[in-house]
């Protein structure tokens, strides 16, 4: 079984800076790749950001230069730096990591989430 444990959610004003983290833990082959979404009250859940274990990123479109997301292959740690806050992303943000696992024999690719953590922007 895998684990996924964020952190770093809060209240900050507009302008302002928060960095989550998101780290995994567990029978963890490896990590192909991790992801940030988000989902607002009343909205459909969106993917933020993305990091393949090679290093390769991509963003969505409104928070393009203003979040960065990186990962410790080393650590199973995907972090997401959110520079220049706007009350609109204000969230419920997640953490998803794309694993290996490996069971005898064979292995294994699955989807994990974490419980999701709070991140409000008042104006």
């Amino acid at each position: 079984q895998v684990q996924l444990v964020e952190s770093g959610g809060g209240l900050v004003q507009a302008g302002g800076s928060l960095r989550l983290s998101c780290e995994a833990s567990g029978s963890i082959f490896s990590i192909n790749s991790m992801s940030w979404y988000r989902q607002a009250p009343g909205k459909q859940r969106e993917l933020v950001a993305f990091i393949t274990s090679g290093g390769y990123s991509n963003y969505l479109d409104s928070v393009k230069g203003r979040y960065t997301i990186s990962m410790d292959n080393a650590k199973n740690t995907v972090n997401l730096q959110m520079n220049s806050l706007k009350p609109e992303d204000t969230a419920v943000y997640y953490c998803k990591a794309d694993v290996s696992t490996q069971a005898r024999s064979s292995m294994r690719r699955s989807d994990y989430w974490g419980q999701g953590t709070q991140v409000t922007v008042s104006s």
